[in-house]
């Protein structure tokens, strides 16, 4: 379904990053992996088959100008890149009562900015030469709902305005949308509140637990021709929950 794809993927060596990594190389596309985490792209491109065309680079999403290095590297090695998933994030499980400045700087920097900070450099990169590409945001439910840590919150309701926002735009060169999952069965899952996990299943309509792999499929169809009709959308991925 991706077959002559090159995407760029944030956030890619764990959890939603690093099972969308794996399901754009089974559909043909190749990737180029960004992750803050440099030993766990490693271990990444380890775990991966050489039949696979998979680069990495490790890079700060926050940091302004790490981001136009790696965009300098694209440019170079990489000018045939489409796709982007903006993936990276981080959630601290906090109260905002409880929240210090630099924990508020720290995940806005990162939810909010680093995607700005990629929306930019690669719609600028395809629009110069009117190329067509393909942007998916991850949100979240807690973006649309609300969370039990504010700053979150606000970081995943931002993702929804920028999604809504660049799709105009990009248009009609560059197609934006955003998933919103529910709880998904990472790391992140086990930091949420016991009281917040229990009013997001008592919400759903469905029972079966979202995965990873549930979520990858849904940024694989955005990402393909498939989905050639949809830009400036959210997409819940969240068992029926919070119906809008």
């Amino acid at each position: 379904m991706l077959k002559n794809r090159k995407v760029i993927i944030t956030g890619a060596a764990s959890g939603i990053g690093k099972e969308t990594v794996k399901q754009c190389l089974l559909e043909g596309a190749s990737v180029i992996a960004c992750d803050i985490n440099e030993s766990s792209l490693h271990e990444l491109k380890r775990s991966t088959d050489d039949q696979y065309v998979l680069h990495t680079y490790q890079v700060d999403v926050s940091e302004y100008e790490e981001v136009a290095e790696f965009f300098e590297y694209v440019k170079t090695e990489h000018s045939d890149v489409d796709s982007l998933v903006n993936n990276a994030g981080i959630y601290l499980a906090k109260n905002i009562l409880d929240y210090k400045v630099d924990e508020i700087d720290e995940v806005l920097d990162i939810n909010v900015k680093g995607c700005v900070y990629f929306s930019q450099m690669f719609g600028s990169k395809l629009l110069q030469n009117q190329r067509k590409g393909v942007v998916v945001n991850m949100s979240s439910v807690s973006g649309i709902e609300g969370s039990s840590d504010a700053i979150y919150g606000v970081s995943k309701a931002a993702i929804l305005g920028l999604t809504k926002s660049n799709a105009m735009n990009f248009s009609p060169y560059i197609r934006v949308n955003a998933v919103a999952p529910t709880m998904v069965n990472t790391d992140m899952m086990g930091t949420i509140p016991d009281w917040r996990k229990e009013e997001y299943l008592n919400h759903q309509l469905l029972d079966t637990p979202v995965t990873p792999k549930d979520v990858a499929d849904t940024v694989i169809f955005l990402l393909s021709d498939k989905s050639k009709h949809y830009t400036g959308a959210t997409f819940d991925l969240n068992n029926g929950g919070y119906i809008r």
